[in-house]
């Protein structure tokens, strides 16, 4: 057979062994008097050349026969190219259906959740109660061997007896040469000493800023799967999704990137230029809390307050508040 070696090229064009035997008995005997006639050299049945018949007739390899005889063959080159451009043309239909698709990934992914009975199966996992909770995000932090980020935002599960917020083990990660960066909402340093706290972190090695309005509470490990705690923590019956599905983990990682940029830095790198209350009321003041809050928090009369805020731009050569912020971030009072 002439075509012998081409095999892998003919079934590229969606054809087998049958057609391309019947078609060359056909190129090589124009008007064969049967189906019969044809069938017998080739070692096939009438049925199976009856098949490959309608097949290359289908693709353009043969015109339709004329009464009871058998159909011609068509010139291979002209018959080649004819299906290689309705090949070429059903490419373009189905990347251009394709491309559609991609357009609609959210609101199809978004209704196959909204349907799902067992979303775990599907990268999406329930866990219901305070202490699963708690045990889960311990878990992840322990998992972690690249990076943790975390949006910090109240309410809070206050832990006894000042009812501070319950602390995250997030300096063990560091220790471990993981990179941990925190984003918490500005209303969560309402708390007394909470800046205090989290200098103490920053001074551990955790980068911390601080955001207003933070969209939601999450922590993300290894940039693979996201945990979303419950509105309200302390609520014993409150529920935490944990994510690993990536179409949901691309839209969470890129929203905390979001939120750290918008963020103020805070947190000493520097502990022998600066005091630690006066870091705490640099951090506060950073944040965008008014002298009042700021004399609350630190449990001082609020002229203490602005005589310090006013002996810290002098020493800072700023004019205005946010210039403080950038001079003590240049000098390493506050971490970037």
């Amino acid at each position: 057979m002439g075509w012998g070696g081409l095999d892998a090229q003919w079934e590229a064009l969606g054809l087998g062994a049958d057609e391309l035997r019947v078609y060359e008995a056909l190129l090589n005997v124009p008007v064969p008097p049967s189906r019969t006639a044809l069938a017998e050299p080739l070692g096939l049945t009438v049925r199976r050349v009856t098949a490959a018949l309608d097949r290359l007739t289908e693709c353009g390899f043969t015109r339709p026969a004329r009464g009871a005889g058998l159909p011609g063959a068509v010139a291979p080159a002209t018959a080649l190219r004819n299906l290689i451009h309705l090949h070429q043309a059903e490419v373009l239909r189905r990347s251009a259906e394709l491309e559609e698709l991609t357009g609609s990934v959210d609101r199809i992914a978004a209704q196959l959740l909204s349907t799902a009975h067992d979303t775990r199966a599907i990268g999406i996992e329930t866990i219901r109660g305070s202490k699963r909770i708690a045990e889960r995000v311990a878990s992840l932090l322990v998992s972690a061997t690249e990076e943790v980020a975390l949006l910090d935002r109240p309410p809070y599960a206050a832990s006894e007896p000042d009812g501070m917020p319950a602390p995250l083990d997030v300096t063990e990660p560091v220790r471990r040469g993981v990179r941990v960066r925190v984003v918490v909402d500005r209303e969560g340093l309402s708390f007394q000493h909470r800046a205090r706290g989290l200098n103490d972190l920053a001074a551990e090695g955790v980068r911390i800023r601080v955001g207003t309005e933070l969209p939601t509470k999450l922590i993300t490990v290894d940039r693979r799967m996201t945990l979303l705690p419950p509105t309200d923590a302390a609520d014993p019956t409150a529920s935490a999704l944990v994510v690993s599905d990536a179409l949901l983990s691309h839209a969470l990682v890129p929203l905390f990137e979001a939120v750290w940029e918008r963020a103020a830095p805070i947190g000493s790198v520097s502990h022998g230029q600066i005091s630690d209350e006066d870091r705490e009321l640099l951090t506060m003041l950073a944040s965008g809390l008014k002298d009042e809050a700021i004399a609350r928090r630190m449990d001082m009369h609020v002229h203490t307050v602005r005589r310090r805020i006013s002996r810290l731009m002098q020493e800072l050569n700023a004019e205005t508040r946010f210039q403080a912020g950038v001079q003590s971030a240049m000098r390493g009072w506050l971490t970037v």
